[in-house]
């Protein structure tokens, strides 16, 4: 796999803008802008910078790895539904890092395994949640978790974002696999880019005629392209 991209594992290299992402993975360009870049924020006495949650290359245009959209996926979990401040959010993470000892561990299937329960024991810990928003909290991983490929060595290798708004028996309609179409979203099972289903349809090609091209259902199609819109993230 190495060979084709200059000996570099594909999943560390940075290839997808902020935007590519928000609208990979429906999270709002500004959030994800937050957790990888930073932002300054207003205080009395002028302006605090927050740091970011995840490690990317510090140069412009910012761009992200794979590894880097898994995280950002992964701690959509975290943020969406239970709304846990940042500060905390990165002390639970720095928890983690001294727990495992590995880079990017919510990319790993050890994360899966071990860093979720870790984690919040850790949330517990910082705000005092019950028993039952750990438990909600733990389910919301799991759906996450869900979408997530690991290979053999338990680093993640695919990445089924979410295409609904109902995260709950989303289907797996389109993937992200940096060794496939040079990671851009694609259709599960093809390899067909999404962005490519797009540009024919505004072109003029129909549903139909796509479907019957790609020998997939309307549903499918249909779904792959609204991934491609704007509003989509």
């Amino acid at each position: 796999m190495n060979d084709l991209y200059g000996g570099k594992d594909p999943r560390t290299i940075p290839s997808y803008s902020i935007n590519d992402a928000a609208r990979y993975l429906r999270i709002p360009s500004g959030t994800i802008r937050s957790w990888t870049v930073g932002r300054k924020y207003p205080v009395i006495e002028g302006s605090n910078f927050f740091h970011p949650l995840i490690t990317i290359p510090k140069k412009k245009p910012y761009l992200l790895s794979f590894t880097n959209l898994v995280e950002v996926h992964i701690l959509r979990a975290i943020r969406q539904t239970h709304q846990i401040q940042l500060n905390k959010v990165r002390e639970a993470l720095d928890y983690l890092d001294e727990a495992f000892n590995i880079p990017h561990p919510l990319a790993t299937e050890q994360f899966r395994t071990d860093g979720v329960d870790l984690f919040i024991e850790k949330y517990g810990d910082l705000i005092n949640a019950s028993q039952k928003g750990q438990l909600a909290l733990k389910h919301e991983f799991n759906l996450h978790l869900e979408r997530i490929e690991p290979d053999d060595s338990g680093l993640a290798i695919k990445l089924y974002p979410f295409t609904q708004t109902k995260e709950e028996n989303n289907p797996k309609i389109v993937v992200i696999d940096p060794r496939i179409a040079f990671g851009r979203l694609a259709l599960v099972n093809t390899g067909i880019p999404t962005s490519i289903l797009k540009e024919r349809y505004k072109a003029g090609d129909s549903i139909d005629e796509l479907a019957y091209d790609y020998d997939c259902d309307r549903l499918t199609i249909e779904e792959a392209i609204r991934c491609e819109l704007p509003n989509a993230a």
